[in-house]
């Protein structure tokens, strides 16, 4: 008979789940007193108070010793349950009460019990240890319960002389297979088992629960009549277990974004998480005909994966205590409960006490169990070993002998007793032995196996501490002692009561008095070998990842890192723990496909996809990898502190460091990448962690009034609130990146007369580009231009060496293309992206458009391609030159000049003087070498540089000629650049360092920017001036290249600050840094935010700039501020800043 539905209830058809206490009140049988007594439900509480009572003696009487918390409360409720079934000293309304527990529903039981114990301890795994152990958790729990099912089916069926069928053997089988997680968890705990073998014992009996309910399950409807075919029983297995884990998996997901929305709400965040549970349990099983226990094992790992960073600081603190009184009641009740029904279940038949074989038979049957859990583990072994972290011979024995059975399989046995008369095969008889043989198999386990595990833990040196664990302790133990004595020393007389009786104060001070010996470092006695001690590197290194572990933490609380981006770092350490034996600190390694871009960003880079969406997604990702990378530097800067101060100098330890240290290198030069590309974001970032930490400092200022008694319970809370809710505003909406608009996104667009730039604007193309991709190809047609307006891209050419060249790169401000597009001709060299990039692109027909609007329009746009050409031709002279000093050079009169030459002219090179020929042909004097634009005109006499580049023989010697005079062939444009005594390597530095403040000098440790850069901007009533200044010069000059300049300095990118030079040994070029700083506000000086947990402190350099044609408002004196403290990358002293920082202390509030 095939069925389509098959439900998964322990029993179809039973009475109502409730205590049976109407029932129990109505039935003559358990009359000892006054009716009236007896139909109390209000006795059901005195069993529950008592059971509490008994639990909290046990625990605290046991405390210390060796005996199981779990094995004393089943003795304790055996002995209750036969003092009221056993004997004729009735316990009065204590007996009824527990009469009223002992003939609970089954499933009921269940319900109560198992959703919030099984999500407790699936909650508190680690995830990281699951993924690496599931696959030995699946082996145990499918075709472990299977085998085992079978070899006590059979052994059942052939040496028991009780006559029952197969099925209900393998019925008995089934429900003796599974190792209760209640019984598990709770000895686990008790004894400190290591870490990996309880994942494995736990996650087993997780899954090994829910799977013997389903193989119960399905025996029990053949042992009531039902048959299935193959199909129908894969069909029905695959619908409980998969179902199971997909409604578990959809609570979750539902769940955790409920959670989202609740607010520093501890109560129901705690609540929440308690509901759902047994809502989940309840809808798989009586709603969904799957597997409850599945579904709440499947919701409390997906927890654990994706929402304990949900609960921060005093919230998870709470949310562990909660659970664990929760797991604590439900034992107690749970194991005490199990006592009384096996003691009714013993006592409650006479044929079943006084009959010897059923002892015997019980006996068997705990060898039989035992030998089968030997026959599951040693046939799975060679699996075991292979998958997940490995099974040694040792952990094989404690994972046989740990296979408890509790309260579940006792549950199940009730329900078969319940079905008794259901079926020829489920007799009355049947359902007693049932019961007796469950009960006697539970209490075996529990006494026998729960209680000499831990001797068994010994006995195998399971429980020692490694040698390298045990010199730490002692080292600690010394360092207790000397702490102790400063405090001694520290502690003067009070005031009030005068001298402390020292030696007393020692006396009682006990756990210090075995230390023997002089203190010995741990790692003492390996100073002088060549080779660092494996064990102690792998101790050492486990400990600096607890230390970044717990960083990570500390950062979550005070909301540096969000909870997506804590799941992740948290998870790069627990794998890196994992390979501390065998590899250096690598938790680097797993956090690289979080920082960089996935190949799947190139494919959002067709043209299928709005630009808009692409720029959201990509400045998203750069936001997370900044967190990820920010926040790993410092914890790992943090550890690194820890570790020193703990352990002091000693070859492990810098080892150790010296390994952190080079962790941290990619994820600094990814942050020094990000500040020159894109500042934007690290400002947005940093402006998050500040406000979070600002509104942080004021809610426990603000508690710390209400606690010394200045404010009252009411004030504070009108105080607390008004800042959470900036705090929630925060939260909800937070502060984005914004690129700059068209009209400021590039100085050559910005410097165009209106009419131009606004016909040109409406034609852009503003995309952003990853890393790797070929804007334009060397030969290609030139179809357009490419403004950069944030970003880094390189360039190559077989026709242009670059071997003059250390940084073959352009960044923001550049214009590419653009004298291909004048010329005509195809594009000179390839292009591509060498960081993220932010650009417009141009079509080449509006560029020749623009020429025939205006002259000057066309003089500017030919200016602007000389400074490509400049670095492209001469990169020995320019290269080195960001695009505000080139334009500067390019706007200065004094220094540079455009000429158009016509045909028999004769055009002269000065001395210390460079040429660029941007159309035409001319000839050298003399030679009568025929030069055709694009080309570098050199002088005759002057730099010997350029003497030993035209005489070079290098391929860019045909585009680089010397020569006093040159005949112009045809009409040719040519424009000067004028370098009085040039030094060809760093000149036009020095000269332009005249518009900077001097740099501080180099440190090994400093960091790419000051702690508060993230701070940096314009004040806008500042930026306002100098925009309208810029505009004013603009019209004034009539000069588009200067306004160019201007808008360079003054405009969109005046926040970038000053770039490392530690940046320049990873091979990037040296980027603009004429930023000019600004006079600060009058009255208190600029205070930096708290920050990395030091303040800062400031020094006012007062700096005389020139600024090549300055706004108004800038000229004078200015300031500039210099940090010494940390930022998110380095403990070591800042570089400058050469924008102003916003001061908290210059901000109003009116």
């Amino acid at each position: 008979m095939t069925e389509a539905n098959f439900p998964c209830r322990i029993m179809e058809q039973q009475q109502p789940l409730s205590l049976s206490v109407f029932a129990a009140a109505s039935s003559p049988s358990s009359s000892s007193s006054s009716s009236e007594e007896q139909n109390n439900p209000s006795d059901a509480v005195i069993f529950f108070g008592l059971s509490l009572a008994l639990g909290i003696a046990c625990r605290h009487l046991l405390r210390g010793t060796r005996v199981p918390y779990t094995v004393a409360l089943l003795i304790l409720g055996i002995a209750l349950g036969s003092i009221e079934y056993g004997t004729h000293h009735r316990l009065g309304k204590i007996g009824h009460g527990i009469r009223l527990w002992s003939e609970i529903d089954p499933d009921l039981l269940l319900a109560v019990f198992l959703p919030a114990l099984l999500f407790e301890s699936s909650f508190l795994m680690e995830v990281h240890q699951i993924k690496r152990c599931i696959a030995q958790m699946i082996l145990l729990a499918g075709p472990g319960v299977a085998l085992s099912t079978i070899c006590l089916g059979v052994v059942l069926k052939l040496t028991f002389p009780y006559n029952w069928s197969w099925k209900t053997s393998l019925l008995l089988g089934g429900l003796l297979s599974a190792t209760d997680p209640v019984a598990v968890v709770a000895l686990l705990k008790d004894l400190g088992a290591s870490k990996k073998l309880s994942t494995i014992i736990e996650g087993e009996s997780l899954m090994n629960d829910g799977t013997a309910i389903v193989v119960y399950t399905l025996f029990y409807r053949m042992v009531l009549g039902e048959t299935f075919n193959w199909v129908a029983i894969i069909k029905f297995l695959a619908k409980v277990s998969l179902g199971a884990v997909g409604m578990g998996l959809a609570f979750g997901i539902a769940s955790v974004l409920w959670l989202g929305f609740i607010f520093n709400d501890t109560v129901i965040e705690i609540a929440l998480t308690f509901a759902v549970s047994y809502i989940a349990y309840f809808t798989a099983q009586e709603g969904s005909d799957v597997s409850g226990v599945l579904t709440v094992m499947s919701l409390g790992m997906f927890y654990s994966a994706f929402a304990k960073t949900a609960f921060k600081g005093e919230s998870q603190q709470s949310l562990h205590h909660f659970w664990e009184m929760i797991a604590y009641i439900a034992n107690t009740l749970i194991f005490i409960l199990s006592g009384v029904v096996i003691a009714e279940g013993v006592l409650g038949d006479d044929n079943v006490f006084y009959h010897g074989t059923s002892w015997t038979h019980l006996l068997l049957l705990y060898a039989y169990v035992q030998v089968s859990r030997c026959i599951v583990v040693g046939a799975l072994f060679p699996f075991l070993r292979y998958f997940g972290y490995g099974l040694d011979w040792k952990e094989a024995i404690i994972l046989i002998w740990s296979g408890l059975r509790g309260a579940v399989a006792l549950s199940l046995s009730l329900s078969v007793k319940r079905s008794s008369g259901k079926s020829v095969e489920l007799t009355s008889e049947t359902g007693t032995l049932f019961v007796f043989f469950t009960g006697g198999i539970v209490f075996l386990t529990l006494i026998v196996n729960g209680s000499t595990t831990q001797f068994i833990l010994h006995y195998l040196g399971m429980d020692k501490l490694s040698a390298a664990k045990r010199r730490i302790l002692d080292f600690t133990k010394y360092e207790m002692l000397n702490k102790a004595l400063e405090a001694f020393g520290e502690l003067g007389d009070d005031e009030e009561l005068g001298p402390v009786d020292w030696p007393t104060v020692k006396r009682y001070i006990s756990c210090l008095n075995d230390i023997e010996g002089e203190r010995v470092h741990p790692h003492g006695a390996l100073e002088s070998d060549s080779n660092l001690d494996p064990m102690n590197l792998k101790d050492i290194r486990v400990r600096h990842l607890n230390g970044v572990q717990a960083a990570y933490w500390e950062m979550l609380d005070e909301g540096r890192i969000s909870q997506t981006t804590a799941n992740i770092l948290m998870l790069s350490v627990e794998e890196a723990i994992d390979l501390a034996s065998s590899e250096p600190l690598c938790d680097w390694r797993g956090l690289k496909a979080n920082v960089h871009f996935p190949n799947y960003y190139k494919f959002l880079q067709s043209s299928i996809f709005p630009p808009k969406l692409i720029t959201y997604f990509t400045v998203e990702r750069l936001e997370s990898a900044c967190y990820i990378c920010a926040a790993f530097l410092r914890a790992h800067r943090i550890a690194r502190q820890q570790l020193h101060d703990f352990i002091g100098d000693s070859d492990v330890a810098s080892a150790v460091i010296n390994e952190s240290v080079v962790e941290g290198e990619e994820a600094r030069k990814f942050l020094e990448d990000v500040n020159l590309t894109y500042p934007q974001v690290l400002r947005v970032v940093k402006t998050r962690q500040a406000t979070y930490a600002v509104l942080n400092h004021l809610i426990e200022y603000v508690q710390n009034l209400e606690k010394a008694g200045i404010l009252e319970e009411k004030e504070m809370l009108q105080l607390h609130d008004a800042v959470q809710t900036d705090l929630k505003k925060l939260l909800r909406n937070p502060p984005l990146v914004k690129l700059p608009k068209i009209s400021n996104i590039h100085p050559m667009l910005g410097a165009l007369p209106s009419s131009v730039s606004e016909s040109l604007s409406t034609s852009t193309k503003e995309t952003m580009k990853l890393r790797g991709l070929t804007l334009y190809k060397e030969g290609a047609k030139s179809n357009g231009i490419w403004l950069i307006s944030n970003g880094v891209v390189k360039w190559k050419s077989k026709m242009v060496s670059t071997k003059h060249s250390f940084y073959p790169t352009f960044t923001h401000g550049s214009t590419l293309g653009l004298y291909e597009v004048l010329t005509g001709r195809p594009y000179i060299c390839d292009v591509i992206t060498d960081s993220v990039i932010f650009c417009i692109f141009l079509e080449a027909e509006k560029i020749r458009s623009c020429l025939k609007s205006d002259p000057s329009t066309e003089k500017f746009l030919w200016e602007e391609s000389s400074i490509f050409l400049s670095k492209l031709l001469l990169p020995h002279i320019f290269e080195k030159l960001g695009m505000q000093e080139l334009r500067a050079l390019v706007a200065d009169p004094k220094r540079s000049r455009m000429t158009i030459f016509i045909s028999g002219e004769t055009i002269e090179i000065p001395q210390h003087s460079v040429s660029l020929l941007l159309e035409g042909y001319v000839k050298t004097q003399g030679r009568q070498e025929l030069v055709t634009a694009p080309a570098a005109l050199l002088p005759s006499h002057g730099n010997p540089s350029f003497q030993n580049l035209a005489s070079s023989g290098s391929k860019e010697a045909s585009f680089t000629h010397q020569g006093s005079c040159y005949l112009v062939e045809t009409t040719s444009r040519v424009i000067v650049f004028d370098i009085p005594e040039f030094e060809a390597d760093d000149a036009l530095i020095r000269r332009s360092s005249s518009l900077l403040s001097s740099h501080a000098p180099d440190h090994p440790h400093r960091s790419f920017r000051r702690k508060h850069s993230g701070l940096m901007s314009w004040p806008e009533h500042f930026y306002k001036n100098h925009q309208q200044g810029s505009e004013d010069i603009g019209r004034q000059t009539n000069s588009l290249s200067a306004r160019a300049m201007q808008l360079s300095i003054y405009g969109s990118m005046v926040d970038i600050p000053h770039r490392s030079r530690s940046l320049s040994n990873h091979g990037r070029p040296p980027h603009s840094f004429s930023y000019p700083t600004i006079v600060s506000h009058q009255g208190r000086p600029l205070v930096s935010v708290k920050s990395e947990g030091a303040a800062t402190a400031k020094k006012v350099h007062e700096v005389t700039r020139h600024v090549p044609n300055p706004p108004s408002q800038s000229t004078g004196r200015r300031q500039h501020h210099h940090g010494d403290n940390s930022s998110d990358d380095s403990a070591a002293e800042e570089e400058d800043i050469i924008v102003r920082i916003d001061s908290p202390s210059t901000l109003s509030f009116r």
